[in-house]
């Protein structure tokens, strides 16, 4: 069985990476070395039977220097916000494993968006369901449904601004027919790529760090009642 290929105009951004790439690790980009990564490329995209990835064809340039601009600024926020959870709260914190559904099936946007979400402080990919398009988090003080909810949205948030980055036509217009409040917190409402930042430590730091126990929980809940909360999306999320 033959596997289907790109074409070269798709190709054509991962051939320059990698060429990028193999100048920058032998840091010489000269025409000679150059032309020895242009091979190589070649070689890994062409010749080796590597998994295959379909690309859209299409990488918005404005949409990607939004979210870049906005994905550091939520690294730097999360990253104080977690340094104040391991002081403030310490072993109280209470944690969750957060599902998220996605819209698309796509690997390679499965792969940007479980990646965006890890690189952010707060929060781990633990597991992927590829079949299901579903990823499976650890998050970072989740103490209730509520905020697991939360979660789910801001993940869902950053597959969004995928999509807007180089998502398919189909997946870009279905993510634009979303009604306000449907989806990612109504993604559909601004044609932005800008993300937010998942973690939620101003609500137990400032909003009660003394209290173990989750806002929304009963009044007889052992103080040492399981803190993990598994959610999943709702099937209406899916376009």
């Amino acid at each position: 069985m033959t596997r289907p290929k790109n074409s070269l105009l798709v190709e054509l951004p991962l051939l320059v990476w990698l060429v990028f790439v193999w100048g920058a690790l032998w840091g010489d980009f000269g025409p000679g070395n150059l032309l020895v990564g242009l091979v190589l490329a070649l070689l890994v995209t062409w010749v080796l039977y590597l998994p295959s990835v379909q690309l859209s064809g299409r990488f918005n340039v404005l949409q990607f220097a939004v979210f870049t601009a906005t994905f550091v600024w939520q690294v730097a926020k999360a990253s104080v916000e977690v340094m104040l959870i391991a002081i403030l709260v310490g072993p109280r914190a209470r944690n969750a494993v957060v599902g998220v559904r996605l819209r698309t099936r796509s690997d390679l946007l499965l792969t940007a968006t479980g990646h965006t979400m890890t690189l952010i402080p707060g929060s781990l990919v633990v597991e992927v369901d590829r079949a299901a398009g579903t990823l499976y988090f650890h998050a970072l003080n989740v103490r209730n449904a509520q905020e697991a909810e939360q979660f789910r949205r801001s993940a869902l948030r950053v597959e969004a601004a995928w999509i807007r980055i180089m998502g398919t036509p189909e997946e870009l217009a279905a993510l634009r027919a979303e009604r306000p409040g449907e989806g990612a917190a109504g993604t559909g409402s601004r044609d932005s790529a800008a993300i937010g930042s998942p973690v939620t430590a101003s609500q137990q730091i400032v909003g009660g760090r003394r209290d173990d126990a989750p806002a929304d929980a009963p009044a007889d809940t052992p103080a040492d009642a399981p803190a993990d909360t598994f959610t999943d999306a709702p099937e209406e999320d899916r376009p």
